[in-house]
């Protein structure tokens, strides 16, 4: 076992959510106390793009009112875990979130979006719960074989189709 025990970051869940999960807070991010606060991570910027806000300019707490406001919840699947650093790869002893309660905290979730690989081996947990379920290119910088214009038309073409554009 290597690393020092993680605690994941609180739900960011309205009831007019539809929902993209990652798996675990990276370090800046646990940090910060912030979701996606490493400068190279895509998700702010990739967001801002679809829906024509600069989310990035904005304070966190105002990033987290627009999203939820648009009917997006951000959450991961994992509560805690062991890890070195901040790779998914690393990851170890790993306790998932209470998944199943999703329907009760957004009771007009229609689709969870997993954010990379290591976020959608919970698929199993997240296609219980009787929405569609989306794997997306992650957009950590670690996923460096995806250009942020590919990793934008994925995200922009489930976003459309859930209705978040």
């Amino acid at each position: 076992m290597s690393g020092e025990e993680l605690h994941g970051l609180a739900p960011v869940v309205g009831r007019e959510t539809r929902l993209v999960l990652g798996s675990m807070p990276g370090e800046a991010s646990l940090q910060a106390e912030q979701y996606y606060a490493h400068p190279r991570n895509h998700f702010w910027p990739l967001l801002s793009a679809i829906w024509g806000v600069d989310l990035v300019a904005m304070p966190y707490r105002a990033r987290l009112a627009e999203v939820k406001r648009r009917g997006l919840g951000i959450w991961d699947v994992y509560a805690r875990c062991r890890r070195e650093g901040s790779l998914d790869s690393a990851i170890e002893d790993s306790v998932p979130n209470d998944l199943a309660s999703l329907k009760r905290r957004a009771p007009k979730l229609e689709a969870v979006a997993h954010n990379g690989g290591e976020s959608a081996r919970a698929m199993t947990i997240t296609r219980a719960l009787g929405v569609a379920v989306i794997r997306l290119p992650s957009t950590s910088p670690a996923n460096a074989s995806w250009s942020f214009e590919r990793k934008l038309a994925a995200w922009r073409a489930a976003f459309a189709a859930h209705g978040l554009t």
